[in-house]
């Protein structure tokens, strides 16, 4: 059998924790950050988990994750 190719952009944004879940970074932060908040800035430094329905699509990208 052939290895697997792992996804180029899932391996970039996100990582698998030792539980299995699927860490992710927050959306939003990148650009036209000026009419944004402060504590909205700030919540989107802290990173989060993907949603369950999403997280089994992730897995099948990082193979070897």
């Amino acid at each position: 059998m052939p290895k697997i190719k792992t996804h180029s952009g899932a391996k970039k944004r996100f990582k698998l924790t030792k539980n299995g879940n699927v860490k992710r970074g927050k959306a939003y932060r990148s650009h036209i950050l000026t009419k944004k908040s402060t504590k909205l800035k700030r919540g989107f430094r802290k990173a989060s988990y993907a949603d369950k329905t999403n997280a089994a699509a992730v897995k099948s990208m990082l193979p070897y994750a």
